[in-house]
């Protein structure tokens, strides 16, 4: 890791100077986002000096040949060979580019699981709209006090040029993924020991409030509404979610409606290391989306940036053709349709306040530099041990511009259980609806009722 941890120098290197400078960036440094040394996103633009991670040349522009309007993603790198899989044999080899997490899971797994690795492609943007709102934000956009929350927040990269590790994972939380709303459809399975599963069929929709004309919540991030289809002794809950901007000001509310008791109530479970819903006890409400919700119960430390194998380009996991046992196994996810790549990452240590609770006393999270999506978390117990590793395997939805996951993947390295969320291949269609623009008057305790006899 020594080798190719860059230390928080990075950050004088970038201008920042050192330690915790104020939140929002000066003209100066907002100036060379877009340059020929930052992408619009704050990213290097360049590669590495070995050339195993090439320059940033704007993600992809083209939409391929063989993409069809309104159906799924095709792959647009299927021609790429694989250049090396890391297995239990050889994960010495590559220790120093791997987390302590990825590392565990080749020790627990030792004859099955690997990581195919491909070249790398940079293929994250956003569209063209975005870059100059993230440069105008930067130069407002400040932390309230304690990190918990927003002031002048103008575009879904508040932080640029982060300067701390809360200003990172708010970079993460905010991340631009369509200018109004998004509904999709996908499963979450909870997978036994021996592989066996039952997948939980979801249905999500979504409105970015902060960017909604004449947004009647001002202090709004997002309103969530998700409902359960299937299995049949869930199907008709739902639960919503408030999500703030400043959580100083206004913490986050949620509510759920049980369709067995017909009845609305409150939940304040729903953060934190709250159970995840349907998710048999293997996942915290905070995990999903790798980290959602308030920060206020760590300390985050920036420690700097290093080159990482994440999954990247994950196409294969939206295959219409393979059905979910093809690709969900005992332990962890088929290795044959998974994809690794190269990339740089900016590394976050959260560790939990002195008198806070949650059921992880650390947390390293490993953000992509392009996307600003959390690709890989190690988490630790309160003993200080290794206790959960989980992964985003992200796509670029190159028809709107968005870069989001295929699925995020949480593995409990001392039960063998797992969990996988946001896999299609079984459902109808294209599951993602970039279009979705909802009605306010839907997110509403009142409309919980009803929106669950849909």
């Amino acid at each position: 890791m020594n080798k190719t941890l860059m230390s928080i120098g990075l950050a004088s290197l970038l201008g920042l100077g050192s330690g915790l400078a104020l939140a929002k960036a000066t003209p100066e440094q907002a100036a060379r986002l877009g340059g020929s040394e930052l992408t619009p996103m704050g990213a290097e633009r360049a590669g590495n000096a070995e050339g195993t991670i090439p320059p940033w040349e704007g993600g992809i522009s083209e939409l391929p040949a063989a993409y069809k309007k309104g159906e799924r993603l095709v792959d647009p790198f299927a021609d790429d060979k694989v250049r090396f899989t890391i297995t239990a044999q050889n994960v010495d080899q590559y220790a120093d580019k791997l987390s302590p997490g990825q590392i565990a899971m080749f020790k627990r797994y030792p004859d099955t699981y690997a990581m195919p690795v491909y070249p790398t492609r940079r293929s994250a943007g956003l569209p063209e709209s975005e870059y100059q709102l993230i440069k105008d934000g930067a130069t407002e956009t400040e932390l309230v006090a304690g990190g918990n929350g927003l002031v002048n927040f103008k575009a879904n990269v508040p932080f640029p040029i982060p300067a701390s590790g809360v200003e990172v994972i708010w970079n993460h939380i905010t991340r631009y993924r369509t200018p109004l709303g998004v509904k999709r459809r996908y499963i979450q399975a909870p997978v036994q020991t021996n592989g066996a599963f039952s997948p939980v069929l979801f249905e999500e929709e979504a409105i970015f409030a902060n960017r909604f004309p004449d947004n009647p919540m001002p202090n709004r991030l997002f309103v969530f509404l998700q409902r359960i289809l299937a299995p049949a002794r869930l199907e008709g809950d739902v639960l919503l979610v408030h999500e703030n901007v400043d959580q100083v000001k206004e913490p986050r509310s949620a509510w759920v409606y049980n369709s067995g008791q017909r009845r609305v109530r409150r939940a304040p479970n729903i953060a934190y290391d709250g159970p995840g819903v349907a998710s048999d006890g293997l996942r915290t409400a905070d995990d999903l989306d790798l980290f959602n919700g308030a920060p206020d119960r760590y300390d985050w430390e920036l420690v700097g940036k290093r080159e990482l194998y994440i999954p990247y380009n994950a196409y294969d996991l939206r295959r219409g053709d393979l059905k979910y046992q093809d690709i969900i196994k005992p332990g962890h996810m088929n290795p044959e349709y998974l994809r690794y790549e190269l990339h740089r990452v900016w590394v976050v240590e959260a560790t939990l306040k002195e008198g806070a609770r949650h059921i992880y006393a650390r947390r390293t999270f490993y953000v992509d530099e392009d996307s600003w999506q959390i690709a890989v978390v190690d988490h630790y117990d309160g003993r200080g041990e290794l206790w959960k590793m989980k992964e985003g395997h992200m796509v670029q939805h190159y028809q709107v511009s968005v870069p989001w996951i295929s699925a995020e993947s949480l593995h409990d390295l001392i039960s063998g259980r797992y969990v996988v969320i946001g896999l299609d291949n079984e459902e109808r269609g294209y599951q993602y609806d970039f279009d979705y623009v909802g009605d306010f008057k839907d997110f509403t305790p009142a409309a919980l009722r009803r929106a669950g006899r849909r």
